[in-house]
């Protein structure tokens, strides 16, 4: 098909404009990068890795898909003194300097805390050293690299029988990202959250030191570091306690139309001795056919019954479990199950069972990542909420906000599921609940791109934001996980009486505040207290 004349000529000056806007844009990028006053000193940096003044905006963009900062450049260490070298200069040019330091994993940060305006990010993947060093024996553990994924210390690890503790539910994450905040999944009430299973750190603190610390060595900044978001150094090398690896899984899901019931029988499963290996679940409401949509996964143990199942227009609970187990014991396995599931109040007919092994079950949200990649859906905003809530205040919560604030859950799964506050250290910088059970519940929306329906982000955040002021207003005792506020005052509340030991901390491992700028905590130049 041939174009008119004259529209012809407005499409070619319409991508000609186009055109020279990206290459000026580009242009003032690069040159407002070399034209910086510290280009010229960190480019005499003696490193084995290297700077890029030039491909910086990459560095700009997490998973959150919601912030923005242009750093001025991004190092790519090789080793862990080109880090403390980086951090060294950066402490040495005094606090006079803008200069601004975040560690970069694999860009899941959720609102820009991975990143630093006209600062320096470090891409901490791009950090060589030893292999991944998995020992064995009667207390087995692996040493890793900061910048190494959960996934591959998995593979690593099974090749000795052998797999960490304690997990997230996305593995494509870098140990010393999730190290920083907690690591929860189903696992944490059992182990704990992934900060409770660490023998060991190397870390570049905000003077540019490289101290290794443990329990017994430098113990007050190895607790900073463990859920510090950042502040108190660089997470370089962790060592991770293993245990013994099974080989296949028995994973099921039922239903719940009552809260109460759920609630109870999630609390009854993580406090007691011998149950199941995870304890999830998830809210589901105003679903069509959601029974159909498992049956790809997970049969049915009783189809007729499923097949009439109905779950639109109705607020159900999904509880997710899990049965670890080796292939010799398969029968005794299925005779604990069996018995486990008898002494739950679920709706029987909704009783789905799985067997999968142990890796896929793991790495299964990596499934629907794939999925969502191909449909180009995986790089949209993610305006995710996640919060702590106090055993007694959760049914407050679920009233309010299951039962007035959402009308659907079309938009990403929200997550719900009880911890054991036991298998928390108070030592570390984490904040959570005060009570002895504590719920995570978690939004994780997904906004479709340009949308101004209940699918956009502004009515996802303006949802968000209802839940807060709920929380607030109700005196419920929330704490958010992975924390963002963007005011002192709310970082003080948040910490509460700990705010002025967290103030200690950063005092003496980062006073300059070069570190994690994008976690909105502290300023360079402005006094912390």
């Amino acid at each position: 098909m041939r174009y008119p004349p004259v529209y012809f000529l407005k499409q070619m000056n319409t991508f000609i404009i186009k055109g020279f806007m990206i290459l000026f844009v580009s242009c003032v990028t690069i040159k407002l990068n070399l034209c910086s006053p510290n280009t010229p000193s960190l480019n005499t940096l003696p490193l084995d890795g290297h700077f890029n003044f030039h491909e910086v905006h990459h560095a700009a963009r997490d998973f959150g898909n919601r912030y923005q900062f242009l750093p001025m450049a991004v190092l790519h260490p090789k080793t862990v003194s080109d880090i403390a070298t980086t951090i060294k200069h950066i402490w040495d040019m005094g606090p006079h300097s803008e200069l601004t330091v975040a560690a970069r994993g694999h860009g899941h940060s959720l609102q820009g805390q991975a990143q630093t305006q006209r600062g320096v990010v470090i891409n901490m993947e791009s950090l060589e050293g030893p292999e991944i060093q998995v020992y064995t024996g009667s207390s087995p553990y692996v040493d890793v690299s900061g910048g190494e994924l959960w996934i591959n210390i998995l593979h690593e690890s099974l090749k000795y029988g052998l797999a960490p503790k304690s997990w997230t539910d996305y593995l494509h994450l870098t140990i010393g990202g999730t190290l920083s905040n907690a690591g929860i999944s189903g696992q944490a009430f059992r182990h704990g959250p992934q900060i409770s299973n660490v023998h060991q750190l190397e870390v570049v603190t905000g003077k540019g030191e490289v101290i290794n610390c443990s329990e017994e060595q430098n113990e007050d900044l190895f607790h900073s570091v463990l859920g510090g978001l950042g502040q108190f150094g660089i997470i370089t090398r962790a060592r991770i306690s293993l245990e013994a690896a099974p080989a296949r899984v028995k994973w099921i899901r039922v239903l719940y139309s009552d809260f109460a019931a759920f609630t109870q029988d999630q609390e009854h499963l993580i406090s007691s001795e011998n149950t199941f290996d995870y304890v999830e679940g998830f809210v589901i409401i105003n679903r069509t056919g959601l029974l159909n949509n498992w049956r790809s996964s997970f049969n049915s143990k009783d189809p007729v019954q499923a097949s009439q199942f109905k779950s639109d227009g109705r607020t159900l609970f999904c509880l997710e479990l899990a049965k670890y187990f080796n292939l010799e014991k398969t029968d005794l396995i299925n005779e604990e199950v069996e018995n486990f599931l008898s002494r739950l109040s679920y709706i029987r007919s909704t009783l789905f069972m799985s067997e999968v092994a142990y890796i896929d079950f793991l790495d299964r949200v990596h499934v629907s990542e794939i999925k969502l990649r191909s449909k180009d859906l995986w790089d949209v905003p993610h305006p995710w909420l996640n919060l702590l809530i106090p055993k007694s205040k959760i049914h407050t919560f679920a009233e309010e906000v299951f039962g007035s604030i959402l009308t659907a859950t079309s938009n990403g799964p929200i997550l719900i599921y009880p911890v054991n506050r036991s298998r928390w250290d108070n030592r570390t910088s984490v904040v959570i609940p005060e009570e002895h059970i504590f719920y995570l519940v978690a939004f994780l929306t997904s906004a479709v791109p340009s949308s101004t329906g209940t699918d956009g982000l502004e009515h996802i955040l303006t949802q968000n934001k209802r839940i807060l002021e709920f929380c607030e207003t109700a005196h419920l005792g929330v704490k958010q996980y992975l924390p963002h506020y963007t005011t002192k005052k709310e970082w003080q509340a948040h910490f509460g009486p700990r705010w002025e030991a967290f103030v200690q901390r950063k005092s003496a491992y980062d006073p300059l505040a070069i570190l994690a700028p994008g976690q909105r905590i502290f300023q360079k130049a402005i006094p912390f207290s």
